[in-house]
């Protein structure tokens, strides 16, 4: 389970079953991660990963709650819809559209990503 922690608000997420998800996760392993993130498109919030992944690209239509890799080196937070070649890391489970755009389009901020095992969630 992927944890997301963004100011006060905690989101979970479950991860794809593919080798960049399974990258991801080991580069998560050591400790979390924080990523500076921005708005784009107002659909979606992009960041600079600190390492490149590995790519399954494949063209499809994100949607809210889709976590997606971008060129190998960019993580996605999807509160909208695009199509694009993109790389499914995982997604994010619990909320709506609207609750995510309402959580993810606001201002440009930080993202503490980090591995949680359901044993130790609330």
């Amino acid at each position: 389970m992927l944890t997301i922690q963004m100011g006060d608000t905690t989101l979970y997420a479950t991860l794809e079953d593919n080798s960049s998800a399974e990258a991801f996760a080991d580069l998560l392993a050591d400790g979390p991660v924080s990523i500076a993130v921005q708005n784009y498109g107002g659909f979606e919030k992009v960041g600079a990963l600190p390492q490149r992944l590995p790519r399954n690209d494949a063209q499809m239509t994100a949607t809210a709650g889709d976590i997606m890799l971008y060129q190998g080196d960019s993580i996605v937070f999807f509160y909208g819809s695009n199509t694009w070649s993109y790389t499914k890391l995982g997604e994010i489970t619990g909320f709506s559209q609207e609750e995510l755009s309402g959580i993810l389009g606001g201002r440009d901020t930080t993202v503490t990503l980090s591995i949680t095992h359901s044993d130790e969630m609330d």
